[in-house]
């Protein structure tokens, strides 16, 4: 479990980037981790590896600080950034030197995911790569390095339309219940159908954090018939099929989460977010 009590950072004392942040994070679930552009995603990923310290607070990984940066925690944990190096090597030497340091790295699957990215060629150098190639090797990579913690940050940068889909579907193979997934994005569309839970981040502070199943509960996701009472309405969004809305579920309406679409409602309508999601 990851667990983060009362955290504060800052760069400069007069800028807080994060502010009394309490955050859960389980075991066997995917969480995207969303927000406006310099809100601190990459931050918060930083300080959860041990990359940078928090002024306040805590973050422990199995109650183990990870800016201690023990090799219990290390081999534990895989931080992908969202620029990848530019290194010399060739795929199968990067794999070769690198995969040492963990020691459920699976050789296997990082073939199997690479051949689901359609990069079969491990010879080739590395800098040498498209930048979106490079994006496949290092997902591939850390994929196949089985950590119990995985975080991820805009990992579909680069990446085509049908490597996105890629994407999707072997990070599904390779979560496994004893797994825990964290995934920033601006791009929300891209994490459609593999969260298990979403946080989102404004102004330092949580603006939501909930699991799926917490947020379909709360929110209904649609088309708008007309019959919907306004103050209900959080969102909405014209298309060619008419509006699409999201609003509170006061009849227990079954619907599949929008993920772009619930960004959009949680920035709109801000208070009601928190007052239906208890966020203090």
């Amino acid at each position: 479990m990851i667990e983060i009590k009362n955290l504060k950072f800052h760069y400069k004392r007069n800028k807080t980037i994060l502010q009394d942040i309490n955050l859960q994070l389980q075991e066997g679930k995917i969480t995207g981790l969303l927000g406006k552009n310099g809100v601190g995603k990459s931050t918060l990923l930083h300080l959860t590896a041990g990359l940078q310290f928090p002024i306040e607070g805590s973050i422990t990984l199995d109650g183990q600080m990870p800016q201690k940066r023990t090799a219990d925690v290390l081999k534990n944990l895989f931080l992908l950034s969202e620029e990848v190096p530019e290194t010399t090597m060739t795929i199968a030497k990067f794999v070769k030197i690198n995969s040492v340091f963990y020691p459920k790295f699976s050789h296997e699957d990082f073939k199997t995911y690479m051949s689901e990215f359609e990069v079969t060629d491990f010879a080739q150098r590395i800098d040498k790569l498209s930048f979106g190639t490079r994006k496949k090797v290092f997902i591939a990579f850390a994929l196949a390095c089985n950590t119990k913690y995985l975080l991820m940050d805009e990992p579909t940068n680069g990446l085509d339309i049908p490597s996105k889909a890629s994407f999707r579907k072997i990070l599904r193979l390779a979560m496994m219940a004893d797994k825990l997934a964290v995934i920033s994005t601006h791009q929300a569309r891209d994490l459609q159908n593999i969260l298990d839970s979403i946080v989102i981040l404004d102004d330092t502070h949580l603006l939501l954090n909930a699991d799926d199943w917490q947020i379909t509960e709360k929110l209904c996701f649609g088309i708008a018939t007309g019959l919907e009472n306004e103050d209900d309405i959080l969102y909405s969004e014209p298309t060619v099929a008419g509006n699409q809305i999201v609003k509170v579920n006061k009849d227990a309406v079954q619907s599949n989460l929008d993920v772009e679409l619930l960004f959009n409602a949680a920035f709109n309508r801000k208070d009601k977010f928190k007052e239906l999601f208890n966020i203090k």
